[in-house]
Order: C-alpha cells, then sequence, then structure tokens
C-alpha cells in the first residue's frame, strides 16, 4: 500500500487537507510542529513531517507507517485490539529495543523546548521510551518539548511513542492567592493525606479526572502514583503522600483515584484521555520500624510486629485492582523498596522488586497482576552512605553486581528498571538468562514485559496522537474552573480541632489580629547542605488585611493567628550519634519538647548492614531535639500575651502531631493539609465552613507511639482535649460542634 495525498489548501496560514471524493475517510492539517489527521469513525492521528513517517490508507481510513515499510503491519492498524497490537510488535522488536522499554528515566526537569544531549542519546542510542518529568516551565513548553521529543523518536527503529510520566505534581503552594476569574500552571489541591481528610471518594475521582486532563495537556501518559501504602506507623516520614491509616478509607480513595485517571469519559474505559495509575508501593510500606523511612540504608528494614501484613494489601486488591470503570485495574505497580523483614517463608530478606515471592507469588499469581510492574527508582545502583537518600537502595543485595542484581528483578517477574537510562546492565541481565535456561526462554520473557509495557501507550492512543497543539494545552491546565474546584476541595480538606465553647470561631468580622513571626533556627536538609537560620512573617500579611486589621503588638489584638509545622526530628539517623560511640539510630518524634525514647524497644526487630558491625537498631535512651521547637514557645508566648483574648493555631502537617503543648494554650485549632493560606482565612473569617475528619489518630504522647505495632491501624491511645474531645480517626468539628454525619458512620 502506498501513501495517499489529499488536496490541500492553505486556510488561516494552515495547511488544511480536505477529503478525497473516492471514498477517502480523512484529511489532515498542520498544527504547530506537527501534522494532525481526522477522520469519520476512526481516531485521530498526528506525526511529524520531518520524522519520515506517511500515512498508509485501507478501507478510507489513514494509518501511520511507523516503521515507513510501505505496509500496513498489525501493530500499527488501529482497528485491532491494544492486545493484539502489542503482541505483534513485541514479536518484531529486537532485544536492544525490548531492553530500552524496561529501562525508566532518571528525573527529567524541562525548562525549555529542547531536548538535552543526553536526552537524545538515551532515547536513541539507548532506546528509552519511558520519561519522568519534573518541574515544566509553563504549559506550553511542556507540550512543545513533548512534540520535539515525539518527533525525535518518531522515525527511530518501529517508531514507538514516548511514555511520559510524573509523580504528583497538584499539591497546592500556601503563599499563593486563589482568583476565581485567573488560571494557573495546574489545579492546585490539597495532598493525598488532605483529600482522604474530606472522606469523600466522589471527590477524590473528580480530583483524577481534572488531574488526568491535565497530565494529557502536558504530554503525561503516566502517573507515578497513587501511593495507596497503608500509614500505620505514626513517625514514618512518607505518611502524607498516603489516605491516612485506616484501610477501608485508603481503599475506596484509592479505587476512585485510579478509576478517573484511567478512564476515557467518552469511551468509560481507555482512551486517549487516560492516564496510566502506576499504584504504588506493593506492600507493607507503611510499617517501616521506627517510622525509617526505605530511601536511607537506615530505614530499609519494614516490620509486622502485629502480625499484619495482610490488611495493607486490601488497598491494592480491593482497591486499585478491582474498579468500577472499563479499565478494571490499575495498569503499573511499583513494589516497595523496603526488605518486609522475615515475613518471606523462604527465608530470603531483600528489597521488594527482588522478591520472587512478593512480585511472582503474590502479585502475579495470587492477585492475578498482568500490567506492569517497575521498580522503585535506582534499586541497582550501589549505595553511598547509611544516611542519605543520594544512591542506589539495593537491599538486601549489596553484594550483588550491578548486572546481577537486573537479572535476578528480571526473575522475580519485573518488567522496567526505575531511574535507570543505559541499556547495557539489562542486555546483561538478558544474557545471564540465556546462559541459565537458553535464548529461546530469555527471548520469551524478555517478550512477555514488552507486551505488558507496549500495552500501556497502545491504550492511552499514544502510538496514534502523541503530539500537543501549545495553544489547547495553555486553555486546559490550570483554567478557571479547575482552579476553582481545586481551592474548594482545599476548604473540604481543612479539619478544625479545637472550637472552645463552640464559639471561638468564626470571626467573622474585621477584627484586629496579631500574627506572630516564625524562627527557623540552620537544620540539615534531606538532601545535604545545611539551612540558614531565619525570621519570617509565616503568612502573607497583605492578604491577611484582606479579611482583618492586622496589628504589631498583641495587646493591640482582638484575637492571634499562630501558624506551626509538625515537629521536625531528622530522619531517624544521627552520624553525629556515630560519632559518639552510638550505633547512630535516634528517635523520630512527634513533640516538640525535646524527648527521650525510655519506652523505645531494648533491641530492634531488624538489623543488619554491610556498612555496619552490628544488628540491633534501638535508640532506647537517647535524646531527639525538635528543629521547630520554636514553634512551641512561639504559642506559649503568644497565648500569655494575649491572656483572655482568643489564640488560633494553625497545623501544618502531613502526619499525626502529639498536641499535648499546643492544645491548652490554644482557643481554636485548625489542621491544614497543605493548603493555600486564602483558604484557612476563609475558614477563620465563615466565609467557610469546616467539614474536614481526621484521616488518622492524633496520639495522647510519645509513649504510646512507641508502644504501638508499626504494622497495625489506629492502636494508639489518642489525645483528649480541655474540651472532652478526642483526636481519634473520623474526629473533626464543624459550627455546630463534632461531626456526626453518614461519613463518620461509614468509617469510624
Amino acid at each position: 500500500m502506498k501513501s495517499r495525498v489529499t488536496n490541500v489548501v492553505v486556510v488561516g496560514g494552515m495547511l488544511i487537507g480536505l477529503m478525497a471524493c473516492n471514498g477517502q475517510k480523512w484529511s489532515e492539517q498542520q498544527v504547530d510542529s506537527f501534522v494532525l489527521v481526522t477522520q469519520e469513525d476512526g481516531p485521530t492521528l498526528s506525526y511529524s513531517p520531518q520524522s519520515g513517517v506517511k500515512l498508509l490508507t485501507e478501507d478510507g481510513y489513514a494509518f501511520k507507517d511507523l516503521n515507513r515499510n510501505d505496509s500496513l503491519d498489525a501493530y500499527e492498524d488501529w482497528r485491532l485490539t491494544p492486545q493484539e497490537r502489542a503482541a505483534d510488535l513485541a514479536s518484531k522488536l529486537s532485544k536492544e529495543e525490548i531492553a530500552g522499554l524496561m529501562l525508566y528515566s532518571s528525573h527529567q526537569a524541562v525548562p525549555s523546548a529542547e531536548l538535552t544531549e543526553d536526552q537524545k542519546k538515551f532515547l536513541s542510542k539507548d532506546h528509552l521510551r519511558a520519561v519522568l518529568i519534573t518541574s515544566v516551565e509553563s504549559p506550553r513548553t511542556a507540550a512543545q518539548w513533548n512534540n520535539r521529543m515525539q518527533a525525535f523518536i518518531e522515525g527511530l527503529d518501529h517508531g514507538i511513542p514516548a511514555n511520559t510520566s510524573s509523580d504528583p505534581r497538584h499539591e497546592a503552594k500556601a503563599t499563593t492567592e486563589y482568583n476565581a476569574g485567573a488560571g494557573g500552571h495546574i489545579s492546585q489541591w490539597p495532598t493525598s493525606l488532605g483529600l482522604a481528610a474530606t472522606f469523600d471518594p466522589q471527590l477524590m475521582y473528580r480530583f483524577g479526572e481534572i488531574a488526568s486532563e491535565e497530565y494529557r495537556a502536558l504530554g503525561i501518559a503516566t502517573a507515578l502514583s497513587p501511593q495507596v501504602d497503608i500509614a500505620t506507623d505514626p513517625r514514618w516520614t512518607r505518611f502524607s503522600g498516603t489516605f491516612g491509616e485506616d484501610p477501608l478509607l485508603a481503599t475506596e480513595m484509592a479505587r476512585a483515584y485510579c478509576d478517573a485517571f484511567q478512564t476515557t469519559p467518552d469511551t468509560r474505559g481507555w482512551g486517549m484521555r487516560s492516564v496510566n495509575a502506576m499504584v504504588k508501593h506493593w506492600y507493607g510500606y507503611g510499617a517501616q520500624e521506627g517510622g525509617r523511612d526505605s530511601h536511607f540504608a537506615s530505614g530499609k528494614y519494614a516490620v509486622y510486629p502485629g502480625n499484619n501484613l495482610a490488611e495493607h494489601k486490601l488497598s491494592f486488591i480491593d482497591g486499585a485492582f478491582k474498579l468500577e470503570g472499563g479499565t478494571e485495574m490499575a495498569s503499573a505497580v511499583m513494589p516497595i523498596y523496603s526488605i518486609l523483614w522475615n515475613q518471606d517463608p523462604s527465608g530470603e530478606n531483600v528489597g521488594g522488586s527482588y522478591s520472587q515471592w512478593l512480585i511472582q507469588k503474590q502479585l502475579r499469581e495470587e492477585a492475578k497482576f498482568e500490567g506492569v510492574v517497575c521498580t522503585d527508582w535506582a534499586i541497582t545502583k550501589d549505595m553511598k552512605v547509611l544516611d542519605s537518600p543520594m544512591g542506589g537502595k539495593p537491599w538486601g543485595v549489596e553484594s550483588l553486581t550491578e548486572a546481577e542484581r537486573h537479572y535476578k528483578i528480571l526473575q522475580a517477574g519485573v518488567d522496567q528498571y526505575g531511574g535507570n537510562n543505559e541499556i547495557g546492565p539489562v542486555l546483561a541481565a538478558y544474557d545471564m538468562w540465556a546462559k541459565a535456561q537458553g535464548e529461546k526462554s530469555a527471548r520469551q520473557r524478555f517478550e512477555q514485559s514488552a507486551r505488558r509495557l507496549l500495552l500501556n501507550v497502545f491504550r492511552v492512543g499514544l502510538f496514534e496522537h502523541p503530539y500537543l497543539d501549545p495553544e489547547a494545552s495553555e486553555k486546559i491546565v490550570g483554567n478557571p474552573q479547575f482552579m476553582r474546584e481545586g481551592y474548594e476541595a482545599q476548604l473540604k480538606s481543612v479539619v478544625m480541632l479545637k472550637n472552645h465553647d463552640n464559639k471561638t470561631l468564626p470571626m467573622d468580622k474585621r477584627y484586629k489580629v496579631y500574627v506572630p513571626k516564625r524562627h527557623f533556627p540552620a537544620i540539615p536538609g534531606l538532601w545535604g547542605g545545611i539551612s540558614e537560620e531565619k525570621t519570617v512573617e509565616p503568612i502573607d500579611l497583605a492578604l491577611v488585611r484582606k479579611y482583618y486589621e492586622v496589628v504589631e503588638q498583641p495587646e493591640q489584638a482582638d484575637f492571634a493567628i499562630c501558624l506551626i509545622e509538625e515537629p521536625s526530628t531528622g530522619f531517624g539517623y544521627s552520624a553525629a550519634d556515630v560519632k559518639r560511640g552510638g550505633n547512630g539510630y535516634v528517635p523520630y518524634s512527634l513533640q516538640y519538647d525535646d524527648y527521650k525514647a525510655v519506652d523505645a524497644r531494648s533491641v530492634s526487630i531488624a538489623g543488619g548492614d554491610p556498612m555496619e558491625k552490628f544488628t540491633n537498631r534501638s535508640y532506647k535512651g537517647k535524646t531527639v531535639k525538635a528543629y521547630n521547637r520554636d514553634d512551641m514557645l512561639m504559642v506559649s508566648e503568644t497565648k500569655r500575651a494575649m491572656g483572655e483574648k482568643p489564640v488560633i493555631v494553625i497545623l501544618e502537617t502531613g502526619r499525626p502531631v502529639v498536641l499535648s503543648e499546643i492544645e491548652p494554650k490554644a482557643d481554636a485549632i485548625l489542621v491544614s493539609f497543605n493548603v493555600q493560606h486564602q483558604a484557612l482565612l476563609d475558614i477563620i473569617s465563615g466565609k467557610n465552613e469546616p467539614s474536614a475528619l481526621l484521616p488518622m489518630q492524633m496520639p495522647a504522647d510519645m509513649k504510646t507511639v512507641e508502644e504501638q505495632n508499626e504494622d497495625v491501624p489506629r492502636d494508639m491511645r489518642c489525645y483528649q482535649d480541655a474540651e472532652g474531645n478526642t483526636y481519634d480517626f473520623a474526629f473533626g468539628l464543624n459550627w455546630q460542634g463534632v461531626i456526626k454525619d453518614e461519613r463518620v458512620k461509614n468509617y469510624k
């Protein structure tokens, strides 16, 4: 079959193809740097004139000749099912092309529309097609960069388009101001934990509809989300990215999120509006010993003293894998970094992506998951130091070479290597498989992963239409409607914990308000370096003045607003402790004052590392200080200065907090899960009423935190305040008092 050319005319500076009279059902026009093909009863196509790809026609329809062989291959025929097309293409690919599909790029910023030389290298020489992007300069720039990338690779090999992905990018910025008439770079929403605080899966679904539309307008077809880990340890640093600690709530939020992201409205299933959901982290990540994070070698172990690992699976098998829409289940899974200590019946203690028991046995066979499994980032690289998230995370397989780690991951049933731009180790793993089990078996194993990886590209329409209209992207991303709905969700995510005598709030007149400054000491950063000591205004006073008269002295004020953040005590490991002769392990604390871990375990459950000569990681008896202890002092000093006048505390947090040091000094407490300050002022002023509920327990003290089991949800004694209210899961106040609605009945 030959490419058939339409008659063309120029309209408004663009080439417009006219449908021919001989039964041709398609026409084409120039848009930006690509050609857009529209057709009757068929999908929209797009291609770059520079790529060498031309159109083929059959039965009056247009098809892209992606491998430029002048014939219509099965994988180019959009009339076939995505499964048939994926199988056909997988059988045609060289092992090098398949190895490229199995790569997932390191983080790529998009500051301009141009590809970097490094990007061109891994796209061409390494055949990589899964690209993770971080910051983008603007929606227009993102669209232009996407078009350049797709044009660059369209003319290579078999014309496989890039599948671009993103970590969550919709979280609100506290200092920005909402303007109902203005758009923005992207709509702003609460964190996952904040959305969970609404206890409203329908709102979560609406978020997914909007977020996925914005993603596709940025060229993003895979979301490295949602994080459905059940956050059963309150100290855990990744608590904020979850849907909280309750399995039922997390399960229903996970289902709504994946359903909305993956469903194209007009097909009620897969289509050109769909975004693949890569649900993470399979499974049990919320049970990290001592709350430490397995991005660090010091946090490589998850433990299950309550024998409750199975419950951590529910948000996957009953949520993300049991969707109500036509896509049926999440299309991809990212396994846990951590070693699930002593859970594998074989006795093997290795990170999640290395475990045949976790991937092949439980995920593939028991859960019947046939989608893509992609490792978390950089697990095949060597570890550098215990107390840094930089470097590799080869937990449990530190003695293996990089190629051997790739081979073991392949044996476990994984399809893709996160954060790896280089093809060499993947091909080495292929050779190891071929040597051990034969060339035919190695080829079959590679094709199995290729089919899964290609299916996630076919189903979202990228083989047909990978290009973007930059003007359309600008209109979609952050449009006024999406911004408004995001802002309304922020309002619904704020929890009111305290309102003295049900009358401190709202402050619905133009009162005089005092806002004390926050002091930040110099503290070490998570990624290295030391921050500067500073004293800052915690909120834009120009914004506050739209609601109240701001005064400089507490005696001048009618009330005060104190903005504080959750206690910050590091990440559970201290190089200074090692220098003092200790094992390096120190407690996390959820209180502001100095904390001594007298109730901690004498002997840790898990332990052992090639860089350590001991296995006991206990921190019992050690003391840790909160870097932001001054938040507590600021609240106390403000209350003392204000006397009987109300003090309103805004707690910005992403995990549970011991509030015994704060609550007695506060007349009202609002909990913010990373919302715009304007939303908080709308609630304080009475413009909106609080309606959210706690998606977690607030512990009575650190003793109950130490005594709870890392793997068991809702097993702490909860804090009771001066009003007699207990800050338990599903607790929240509105203007009338304690909320007792259907949400509370359904989940509490």
